[in-house]
Order: C-alpha cells, then structure tokens, then sequence
C-alpha cells in the first residue's frame, strides 16, 4: 500500500466541476469526536462522536460539497470499506463508522457529489494520489467574505504542529460567511444583506498522541478556538462550523493541554493556507 498522506492517516480527493469531496481514512482503532458551533450544519454520524457514545472509534472522515445532499458521499466510503473488512465488529459484519461533514456550494443547484464521488476520493487515498491543498477537493467550490456581499475565493488548507514529542495536522475547508484574516487583521464590511446559506467551514484535527474521546472532544473545541482567530465573524447562524479531532495513538504521554493551544494555531494556519492558495 502506498504511504499515508497525512502522518499515518490515507487522504485523497475527488475534484470536480465546482464542487468535490476529500476522504481522510486513518489507521484502525483511530479514536475520534468532534464538536459542531455553526447555526446551519450538514453532518453525518455527529451524535456517535459525543464523548458519552458507545463507539470511539472512527474509520473515515468525508468532507464534501453540496450541502446536505453531498453528505450522500459517506456511502461509497462506507461501502468501500466495509469490502475491505474494516468497521466495528457485529455479528453481522463490519460496520465502518464513516463520519460526513459537508459545505454548501453551488452544486446544491446541479449535480451535488454522491456515492461514487466518495469512492473515488478514497480510492485516492489508498492509491497514495499527492494530496492538494486550494481549489480540490471539498474547498472546490468554497468561497468567503459572503458578508461583505463580495465574495473570495475559499478552498482547501493544510498546516502542521508539534507538541512536544506529538504532532497536530489540520485539514480544513473553508467557505465563511465572515473573512479570513492574518494575525493584525480587522476586516470593515461593507453594508450588505446577509448571505443565509453558501456557508461553512469545516475541519479536521488529526494527531498521533494517545487519548481518549473525551480528551478528542476538547480537542475537537481547541479546534473551533482556532475558527475564532483566522475568521471574522466565526460561528454565525449562516455557517455550519464543524470540527472533528482523530487521535491515532502513537504517541504516549502527550500534554493534553499543549495539543490544545498547538491545535488552536495550526487550525488558524490551515484556515489562511485556504486562502492564500485559492
């Protein structure tokens, strides 16, 4: 099998016209949650990542376009991996636990990514496909600054942090409603009627330390802490801001505390690399 694009965890693309899907596939026994702040959500599987559910684990996260109808991408991954033999064990075989989050782009009004999209992406994955950052994959058809009723290009950003002797990568796509900014930046709106869909930015955190789901809750939170200083505003009703943090479990003994202020800046720093390369 090829190399993990992103530190042990499979990462692909499918792209298409306006729109698209990125899959994330981390190694067995990946433990996950993850925390939703936007107003206007399109999720999959969210409940199963509250630190009190059964199941910790996570096979695959799909980020994708097309709002609610893009979430239908989980199901190739899904079916996919079920072929493989991964997923929690039942009596019945398998279940992979495929968790979605998806941007409202245009293709809500064409032909949203679906079943096949999915699989195509995460046959990227596993096929060790160069994973882009910008214009790919789920940021295909992103933009930001919708609340200025000019809009700019949004996309797909990557950044990477270490903790101690733990490591912190973020994939995030991001479609704001607010602005992207830089460190010393203070956007002034223009007066504009509030754009109420064609929003979100979504994310995910993705470690080698050892922790528990509760630990990747807070995580998860660290993560939408990173939302509130790369995007201005961040968490409105017209986004559906989402955030899901993978532990891996390479590492032991990381600062949990640490991880949290590093993934707070890694997150803001994949927020601007979606920018800059758009």
């Amino acid at each position: 099998m090829a190399t993990p694009q992103l530190l042990t965890a499979y990462a692909g693309h499918w792209t298409g016209e306006g729109t698209g899907v990125t899959v994330i596939l981390p190694p067995p026994g990946t433990v996950g949650s993850g925390e939703v702040r936007g107003g206007a959500p399109a999720t999959r599987e969210f409940a199963l990542l509250e630190p009190g559910r059964l199941v910790e684990r996570v096979d695959a996260v799909v980020l994708s376009g097309g709002s609610a109808f893009g979430l239908a991408a989980g199901d190739g991954v899904m079916r996919l991996l079920r072929e493989r033999g991964q997923g929690f064990p039942t009596d019945f075989g398998p279940v992979p636990i495929v968790v979605g989050m998806s941007i409202f782009d245009a293709s809500v009004a064409t032909d949203p990514p679906g079943a096949e999209q999915g699989r195509a992406a995460a046959l990227a994955a596993f096929g060790g496909e160069p994973f882009g950052i910008g214009t790919v994959g789920a940021g295909t058809g992103a933009t930001t600054g919708k609340w200025r009723g000019t809009p700019s290009p949004g996309g797909l950003g990557r950044a990477s942090g270490r903790a101690g002797t733990a490591t912190v990568e973020v994939v995030a796509v991001v479609n704001a409603w607010g602005d992207v900014l830089d460190g010393d930046s203070t956007p002034v709106p223009a007066v504009a009627t509030p754009f109420p869909m064609g929003n979100t930015t979504i994310a995910v955190v993705l470690t080698d330390a050892r922790l528990s789901k509760l630990d990747c809750h807070l995580l998860a939170q660290s993560g939408h802490t990173g939302f509130a200083r790369a995007l201005h505003p961040a968490h409105s009703r017209y986004d559906g801001d989402a955030v899901v943090a993978l532990a891996t479990g390479e590492v032991d003994g990381a600062d949990l505390d640490l991880l949290r202020a590093v993934t707070a800046e890694v997150m803001a720093g994949a927020i601007r690399a979606a920018v800059r390369l758009s």
